[in-house]
């Protein structure tokens, strides 16, 4: 059960490795009025019927995610946004990417909160794959704002695989979040 902005965020993520991305582009944006984030990467894409097929919390062929019965990320988001009055995009072009924006307004009881972010960034900079993240927050009521690139905090700390370059990290965006 997705709990969080960030555990949609995380799901949608992980879509865009799978879909062999070579940058994958996070942005979360804490307003006044709610919660905005954006994935979006350069991916295979999708053509028109893709899209409406995931979309469709009933059909999955299997081909993108083989161990897989149903593929439930983007519908639950659309489902959870509906549900709290905000807005959902899918943009997607066949061998061009994905883009997907959601936005929970912050005077719905529904809104789900943002999450544990430091958690979000930590498990997304880690995912297996070569491919470049960006990461961006904001936070206007404090004003906040920080970007991070996997690269370099490749080149800070070494490979993220390993607990010691992973604690690191955390403690980096931990500073980052306490601004």
């Amino acid at each position: 059960m997705h709990c969080t902005v960030g555990d949609f965020v995380l799901d949608v993520v992980q879509n865009s490795v799978e879909a062999g991305s070579n940058l994958i582009e996070v942005e979360i944006d804490e307003a006044q009025d709610g919660v905005r984030a954006l994935i979006a990467d350069d991916g295979c894409g999708m053509s028109p019927e893709e899209r409406a097929r995931a979309l469709d919390p009933l059909r999955n062929s299997g081909a993108k995610h083989p161990g897989r019965k149903v593929g439930l990320g983007l519908p639950f988001i659309q489902q959870a946004v509906e549900q709290a009055d905000g807005s959902f995009s899918l943009k997607s072009e066949k061998g061009k990417g994905t883009e997907v924006r959601f936005f929970f307004p912050a005077s719905n009881i529904d809104s789900p909160p943002a999450g544990d972010l430091v958690s979000l960034f930590v498990a997304t900079l880690s995912m297996a794959g070569a491919c470049e993240m960006k990461l961006r927050r904001t936070r206007a009521r404090d004003g906040l704002s920080y970007e991070v690139k996997k690269s370099e905090l490749v080149e800070a700390v070494g490979d993220l695989a390993s607990a010691s370059s992973l604690s690191l990290v955390r403690q980096f965006l931990a500073s980052q979040e306490e601004g």
